[in-house]
């Protein structure tokens, strides 16, 4: 009986040790993809169009893990790095102007390890 126990005790231990680490399932091709949209605004300002604001709530309903939304974040990060100071501006009043809330600012000096709701 002792021996069935044990034995229980340590196939509980081993099943929640071998669970999974949270993995971003969000690459930057998804949220390129989501955010291609809002291209034509960003380089060339206008109006921000309902299909660029349609992208960013697929992307925040699609980002449900930390893991996800830290992908995000570095995705839209590493564009940052090519967008002129105005084009920048741009992109980060998207959110705003789409009624989104995004869990961290569209800048190249957002941290997004520090990204976590």
């Amino acid at each position: 009986m002792l021996s069935k126990k044990l034995l229980l005790v340590t196939l509980i231990i081993c099943m929640v040790v071998a669970l999974p680490v949270s993995e971003a399932t969000m690459t930057c091709d998804t949220v390129y993809d989501g955010l291609q949209p809002c291209l034509n605004y960003v380089l060339y300002g206008g109006s921000v169009p309902t299909d660029c604001c349609n992208g960013i709530e697929s992307l925040l309903a699609s980002a449900t893990t930390t893991a996800d939304r830290q992908s995000a974040c570095s995705c839209v990060k590493s564009l940052t790095s090519y967008a002129s100071d105005e084009q920048l501006s741009r992109a980060a009043s998207i959110p705003g102007q789409c009624g989104a809330s995004i869990p961290f600012e569209i800048s190249p000096n957002v941290d997004c390890s520090k990204v976590i709701t």
